[in-house]
């Protein structure tokens, strides 16, 4: 290890973030130790951060849940991991209790979520379970050009709605609508891209709408200008002119607002999927009946397991999904203007924190 090992501490909501020195970086058996390479800044990061919402592990904490890095140390369960370079899962399941065996890790009431549950990824280093690691081949990712920092969002911003668009069961001839396409919404639409879908991107930001057009969307429209009954007629227009279903629209709610996830719901339409992904404090006023009417389906999206996140990565790093464009690397000494930033919208792109070591 290099450097003297620090993390940037939560004291208290609003405060700002402290540096703190780490005292002791010793693995439990069935632990390792990550030297981070990047730490993506999330929307999650600044609920925490900004509007109280409530972290699992009591403050002064440790933010952050999007982590790459490489392997430094193990505990002697887990020394195959040294040397190697990793994603960290952003909600790490225990892997043994009845719901992880039944395949349902995301609701794994064991799961450890770095920047909630234990202390996250805005630091230097950081110790968690070896359970469910993404490896990354060195070798392939030099060769892509990718920064293993950059990767860092893949165990989020990219698994997240990866596990929405499998979940949805997204295919070719779907129309797909993406409500909210900056972050996590912009990699929803290349994922369902990728898996076949006519993505429809759905904004109130046209600079956001524009870099998603270059991204794979079929059609971008800025809700701002759009009545919600104007919008779903834009949309059925666009899928008559296309030969689409005017049926099971398949709808990502990634905007993480009020009128966000109204207006995605009202989108239904007769066996559609509604898939919130975006998360939001505020209460919506919504007839829940259409789904009913409609024989209509919302599925919620926690994380992502681990055993999808080796072809998350793979989509990334055949160019199918593209990273790099829609991040900004920022050194981790610049945390509390980063947020300061991201907060206020003035950030173009998803920050990626880097320490220097």
């Amino acid at each position: 290890m290099t450097g003297e090992p620090v993390r940037w501490m939560m004291m208290a909501k609003g405060e700002p973030l402290v540096q703190v020195k780490i005292d002791t970086l010793s693995p439990a058996p069935d632990e390792v130790v990550v030297e981070i390479a990047g730490c993506g800044v999330c929307h999650t990061d600044l609920g925490y951060y900004y509007d109280g919402v409530r972290t699992k592990h009591d403050l002064p904490l440790t933010l952050g849940h999007e982590i790459s890095g490489h392997i430094v140390a193990a505990g002697a369960n887990a020394s195959q991991w040294i040397d190697r370079a990793v994603i960290v899962p952003a909600v790490i399941p225990c892997g043994r209790c009845d719901v992880c065996r039944r395949g349902r890790a995301t609701i794994c009431p064991n799961q450890k979520m770095p920047g909630n549950d234990i202390h996250g990824g805005f630091a230097t280093h950081i110790i968690v379970p070896a359970y469910g690691l993404c490896e990354v081949d060195q070798r392939r990712l030099q060769s892509t050009g990718i920064d293993l920092a950059d990767l860092s969002v893949i165990a989020d911003a990219v698994t997240t709605p990866y596990q929405a668009v499998v979940q949805a069961g997204v295919t070719t001839g779907d129309l797909v609508v993406v409500n909210g396409v900056g972050g996590v919404g912009g990699y929803a639409a290349q994922i369902a891209t990728a898996f076949g879908g006519t993505v429809i991107a759905v904004d109130v930001n046209d600079d956001k709408l524009q870099s998603i057009a270059g991204a794979g969307a079929a059609l971008s429209l800025n809700a701002r200008r759009l009545t919600p009954r104007d919008l779903k007629g834009a949309i059925s227009t666009f899928a008559k002119e296309r030969g689409l279903r005017q049926t099971e629209w398949i709808i990502f709610e990634c905007s993480g607002t009020r009128i966000g996830q109204e207006n995605a719901f009202s989108l239904l339409n007769p066996g559609a999927t509604l898939c919130v992904v975006g998360f939001t404090m505020d209460k919506v006023e919504i007839r829940l009946s259409n789904l009913m009417a409609y024989h209509a389906r919302a599925i919620g999206n926690w994380g992502c397991p681990p055993e999808l996140y080796p072809k998350a990565l793979e989509l990334v790093l055949n160019g199918r999904v593209k990273v790099t464009p829609f991040v900004e690397q920022h050194p981790l000494s610049d945390i509390n203007q980063v947020f300061e930033a991201a907060h206020a919208g003035a950030l173009k792109h998803r920050a990626v924190l880097v320490p220097a070591h």
